[in-house]
């Protein structure tokens, strides 16, 4: 009988180990400073014309390297009002939000004037094709008013664009705010599958309908599903800030953020794991190689005002980690905004990080 006991209680351990492993929440993890760095900061790395704000950045919001090995990147015009919600309005030909660079930072192309007021989620596919969300949700910002030649408000949609600029798919409603399957509200993400699905994550904070979720459609726009509330619990959502489809598993990453946890799920919506060891995330990325980069920041008391940021790296099969970049900014200087917002990493290694916080894009080699 004693054995028969034993034997229960060994199997609902085991069980609750198992549990517990599923959530990608083991007991411990070591800590972002105990995690080795084993990359280089690429100084004056791109290299932006003069021409464009002097040369100089403003909020840079994500970056993806596209097949042919090119750096795109989504920026806010160059502009850094409002501190960490910079705006595209008025910013005119010159601020042009949408970039590409080659891989030594040579500028490519440029183009998107006037087709965002608030730019945030962005990826490339598979075909070259860039998407972009706009998370305006505001008729006018700091006086100005959003809407576009056509007399309607920017914001709330996801835009599918060639790699010169031309729109060839819109999903949402421009200026329309909603949960629905062909509304959005304030979509941060968007993520496209092997066979051209689309994934939008939806509910940057603050938003009208308390939306927190996932919003699934076919490669060409016809909604599918949706999945995930405004909660806590597995599979739910407190802004999902990034989202990023990829590794040998082709899983859906989300950067679940104001819950500081990354959660994974299959292409159907089937909760996986969430993983806690990652800190709060802002942006996330996985590699070919199951190569998971999420850029995060950590609750520091022994930090600059208590906070210690930068980018963690790890397995995108188990969470495990296996590096960590500090973030070398002073965040002195930082009004608002996180860092690392956006990332990216080429078949190589090189990381990308886009900063909104710090106003710049980095690059990182790989050095040990």
């Amino acid at each position: 009988m004693l054995r028969v006991v034993r034997a229960g209680v060994l199997l609902v351990v085991a069980v609750a180990a198992s549990g517990m492993a599923a959530r990608g929440q083991p007991a411990t993890y070591p800590k972002p400073t105990e995690l080795p760095n084993p990359y280089r900061l690429v100084e004056g790395w791109p290299t932006l014309p003069q021409n464009m704000n002097g040369g100089r950045w403003g909020e840079v919001i994500r970056v993806h390297v596209a097949r042919d090995g090119n750096i795109w990147v989504f920026h806010r015009c160059f502009n850094v009002v409002p501190p960490g919600s910079a705006t595209c309005i008025n910013r005119g030909e010159a601020n042009p939000p949408i970039l590409e660079f080659d891989p030594s930072g040579r500028l490519l192309k440029s183009f998107g004037a006037g087709l965002f007021a608030y730019p945030h989620g962005f990826t490339v596919d598979n075909d070259g094709n860039l998407w972009a969300s706009d998370v305006n949700d505001s008729e006018t910002v700091l006086g100005m008013s959003a809407k576009n030649v056509a007399g309607v408000v920017m914001g709330q949609e996801v835009l599918k664009l060639s790699a010169d600029g031309k729109v060839l798919l819109t999903l949402g409603k421009e200026g329309v705010a909603g949960n629905g399957p062909d509304t959005f509200d304030r979509p941060t993400g968007v993520a496209i599958g092997a066979n051209g699905d689309i994934f939008v994550s939806d509910g940057h904070n603050p938003n009208k309908f308390n939306t927190a979720r996932i919003v699934k459609f076919t490669k060409d726009g016809r909604f599918i599903k949706t999945w995930g509330r405004k909660g806590s619990a597995p599979g739910e959502f407190d802004e999902p800030h990034d989202i990023f489809i990829g590794g040998s598993q082709s899983r859906v990453y989300v950067a679940d953020r104001r819950n500081n946890r990354i959660q994974v799920f299959d292409q159907d919506g089937n909760f996986i794991a969430a993983w806690r060891q990652f800190g709060q995330p802002s942006s996330v990325f996985v590699g070919k190689d199951d190569t998971i980069y999420v850029g995060a920041s950590f609750p520091d008391p022994a930090a600059k005002k208590g906070e210690l940021r930068g980018i963690v790296i790890g397995d995108a099969r188990d969470g495990s980690l296996k590096a960590f970049i500090p973030d070398p900014s002073d965040l002195d200087k930082v009004v608002r905004g996180t860092s690392a917002s956006g990332i990216a990493a080429d078949d190589m290694g090189n990381v990308f990080a886009a900063d909104v916080g710090t106003q710049n894009l980095r690059k990182y080699v790989k050095v040990r």
